[in-house]
């Protein structure tokens, strides 16, 4: 049988880090949802950095970046994280450099792990189907804000553990893998209420962004599951899986 336990933020990876291989991120407000949804709608690459030093370095190539600080689009990028933006046909079959405040640091600090695959609720059945299929120890890194903990990456977490428990392939030891799981059993009949009085909901609140938040919280509007394969993330398949440890 095998592990699978919840991380609430970078902050704590460390504790965490030596037992797992096999390592989901998530960034549910907004990053790995927009990193799902451009995906599914044909970006063939995106390059997470975890800084904006990085991100200018790759604008300054000519290559197209998108940045995010705060919830809103960095002054001299034309993205930010919205997973409406990447529905743009415009992009689809191009590569885009992303640096967010949270999500990118979270897949950068876990990228020495054989496979880093990116989770939201968007793709949430689709990602649990492959993880039970998988049978390997497996912990879910929440993004959190600023290293600390928030709500939308435990419920997406608890989500994703209460599924695996469920197969009955899989155990949990630690307590943040049993409140991720209640928290999510509390919320998952109205996510979207359950989140208002959150931290970074209120954020994006202040910014107009409410559409992205209820987008966000969908379940299952996603199939695609991004995996980090060489520095990229890519939409997963037979091949990427064999090579992704490359």
């Amino acid at each position: 049988m095998n592990r699978i336990e919840v991380c609430f933020s970078p902050g704590e990876y460390h504790l965490y880090e030596a037992d797992f291989q096999l390592i989901v991120v998530l960034d549910v407000l907004r990053a790995t949802s927009a990193i799902c949804t451009a995906m599914e709608y044909g970006v063939k690459e995106i390059i997470p950095v975890a800084t904006l030093e990085e991100a200018r370095n790759h604008q300054a190539k000519g290559v197209l970046v998108a940045a995010e600080r705060g919830g809103q689009i960095v002054k001299g990028f034309d993205l930010g994280n919205s997973p409406y933006s990447y529905m743009n046909p415009e992009l689809k079959g191009q590569t885009v450099v992303l640096t967010t405040t949270n999500g990118t640091k979270a897949i950068n600090m876990a990228k020495t792990k054989d496979t880093v695959v990116v989770g939201s609720l968007n793709n949430l059945d689709a990602l649990c189907t492959w993880l039970i299929e998988q049978k390997r120890d497996t912990l879910i890194l929440g993004s959190g804000w600023k290293d600390k903990f928030n709500l939308e990456d435990t419920i997406c977490a608890g989500a994703i553990a209460d599924k695996c428990l469920e197969s009955g392939l899989f155990f949990a030891d630690e307590d943040s893998t049993v409140a991720s799981k209640f928290i999510f059993r509390s919320s998952r009949e109205n996510m979207f209420a359950f989140l208002k009085a959150s931290s970074h909901r209120r954020r994006l609140r202040k910014l107009n962004l409410n559409e992205d938040v209820k987008y966000c919280l969908t379940p299952n509007n996603c199939t695609a599951i991004p995996i980090l394969k060489n520095g990229s993330l890519v939409r997963m398949n037979h091949e990427t899986i064999e090579n992704a440890a490359i």
